[in-house]
């Protein structure tokens, strides 16, 4: 193995999908601080000047334009280091898609290299063949002295003896060291979920081990819509040693000396409460902002979901920016009150109580005529929570802030929610959290003193839609139903996968039957962010009206 004399920074922005002159500025300012820390190379993460995922803007003449115009001007603005950066390139001629998602090397002026993507992800969230071309092959560029072998993102995952997404007939980085590349470089938006930054190190680990080349990733960080990107950037050493970590969930430039085999190592989370709590703040905080906000108004019901969520939203807006609102009815009980009072509180933020009482009174004297004759049932139910939807929408419109949404995974999956109820809203913070890790949350924000009070995590959890209500009157325990869920949403496990691991078979059907028949539901749900390996949203794509499978 060779010395690569070479000292990298490691350049991990947070792009603004479309925002050319905001992310350009982010380049110039990280390769300004690259060359004061000496280094030789600057590495960005993948379509950083154009921000991922740009989905059908790709579609717009004017964005290519624009993206080329920003490039042309980064490459002859910038002196010192050479660059490495993510872009969107428009290809000449040939037949096939018009664009790449491509690589490109510049010094001083002048682009030394481009290099188009290999493999073409179109599975869960991705769907870059619908609109790039793939490439035959890498690119290694020879950069003084040592033979730069240039991947983006999922040119590293096609190691059939490491992950089982053997989906594609070549294997990049194999040709790259086959061709005598002397270090792997990876420019990088690959999507969080809980684990995922320590599964790209183990890869990059193998991928080490098999070639003993030195290894360096740059991922994106910052929220982009439901996606979210972790960062945690790093380097290895030709022995596999981590030599370089960049921070997660926020922007980070660190520098690795290759020679010396040494460089900065941030801490990373210590447990998957922090790090899904970093990166669902990481989320709201980028939602609002990208999308013009900076005020949030949450529902308080005395509950856990809104109490995680009102949570959450304190640390990435600030408990100035964040109203809390109590909405009772006559079945409310007046614990959830005080205890949604004492959270708003301990919190900081903001608090208000409107009763609902009058206007469900009014809208059952209204409706009177149409439903005479009829028992109250759950129609009655879902008015109140709609009522609820409609004034915290109001208080939206009024003070231009962001309702946020508090519904979790579990009842989402099972649709144990109301449609423009309390499914209102502009994101759904929690939405691909399950029951039993919000409970995780909410002792792990408790962690260092009280800040949900402890009679909301003890409390059993009901919709206080009816009298002496529960959610286990509807709904099998959360730690079943969550297992049940891991396995037929995420894991794709069919109902007799399901009965065999151990569950009741009537049980898995009556889950299997709401997961299924609530599929419209969900599709109305405002963006969700996602957490972990399925969520509903972008990569999950079922038809409502479908019959496969019914039970």
């Amino acid at each position: 193995m060779e010395r690569t004399g070479l000292k990298i920074a490691l350049a991990q922005l947070n792009p603004t999908i479309g925002d050319f002159e905001g992310n350009s500025r982010k380049i110039i300012q990280a390769c300004r601080a690259s060359e004061k820390a000496g280094a030789d190379l600057v590495v960005f993460s993948e379509l950083v000047l154009t921000g991922y995922p740009p989905r059908d803007l790709l579609y717009k003449p004017d964005l290519i334009c624009e993206g080329q115009k920003s490039l042309e001007s980064l490459v002859a603005r910038i002196q010192g280091p050479a660059v490495l950066m993510g872009h969107v390139r428009k290809r000449k001629n040939g037949a096939g898609k018009g664009l790449t998602n491509s690589a490109v090397l510049f010094q001083n002026g002048q682009i030394l290299a481009q290099a188009d993507k290999v493999l073409l992800p179109a599975y869960d969230v991705y769907d870059e063949t619908r609109y790039f071309q793939a490439a035959n092959h890498p690119v290694i560029y020879e950069l003084s002295g040592t033979k730069l072998g240039i991947t983006i993102c999922e040119d590293i995952w096609n190691f059939p003896d490491f992950y089982d997404q053997n989906i594609y007939l070549s294997n990049p980085v194999e040709q790259l060291a086959q061709a005598g590349a002397d270090i792997i470089l990876n420019i990088s938006a690959s999507p969080y979920r809980v684990g995922r930054w320590q599964t790209r190190l183990k890869l990059g680990q193998h991928i080490v081990n098999r070639f003993k080349l030195p290894f360096v990733l740059v991922n994106q960080v910052g929220g982009n819509d439901d996606l979210l990107f972790d960062g945690h950037s790093f380097a290895l050493s030709p022995t596999g040693e981590v030599i370089a970590q960049a921070k997660g969930f926020e922007e980070d430039l660190v520098v690795v000396d290759l020679d010396k085999t040494k460089g900065d190592v941030c801490p990373t989370p210590e447990c998957d409460e922090e790090e899904m709590f970093r990166g669902l703040v990481m989320g709201v905080r980028d939602y609002l902002h990208k999308c013009g906000y900076s005020k949030a108004v949450v529902g308080l019901s005395g509950g856990i979901d809104s109490a995680v969520v009102a949570a959450i939203a304190v640390a990435a807006l600030g408990a100035e920016q964040v109203m809390g609102i109590s909405l009772p009815s006559q079945y409310t009980a007046s614990q959830s009150i005080s205890d949604a009072e004492r959270l708003a509180g301990n919190l900081g933020i903001s608090f208000s109580v409107v009763a609902i009482n009058e206007l469900f009174e009014q809208y059952k004297k209204s409706l009177s005529p149409l439903f005479s004759g009829m028992a109250e049932d759950v129609t009655e139910e879902n008015i109140q929570a709609r009522i609820r939807g409609n004034i915290l929408m109001a208080a939206s419109n009024k003070l231009g802030s962001m309702v946020l949404s508090t519904g979790n995974k579990s009842e989402m999956s099972v649709g144990y929610c109301t449609l423009y109820g309390d499914m209102a809203g502009g994101l759904s913070v929690i939405s691909d959290v399950p029951k039993m890790k919000v409970y995780a949350l909410a002792h792990w924000i408790n962690r260092d003193k009280e800040m949900i009070p402890q009679a909301i995590i003890e409390r059993p959890p009901t919709a206080e839609l009816r009298p002496n209500q529960t959610d286990q009157d509807s709904l099998p325990p959360y730690e079943v139903l969550d297992s049940i869920l891991e396995g037929y949403v995420e894991k794709h496990w069919s109902v007799e996968r399901l009965i065999e691991e151990g569950h009741d078979a009537e049980v898995v059907r009556q889950v299997v039957r709401k997961v299924d028949s609530n599929e419209y539901k969900r599709n109305q749900a405002a963006p969700g962010l996602k957490v972990t390996a399925k969520a509903f949203g972008s990569g999950r794509r079922n038809p409502i009206a479908q019959k496969f499978g019914q039970y």
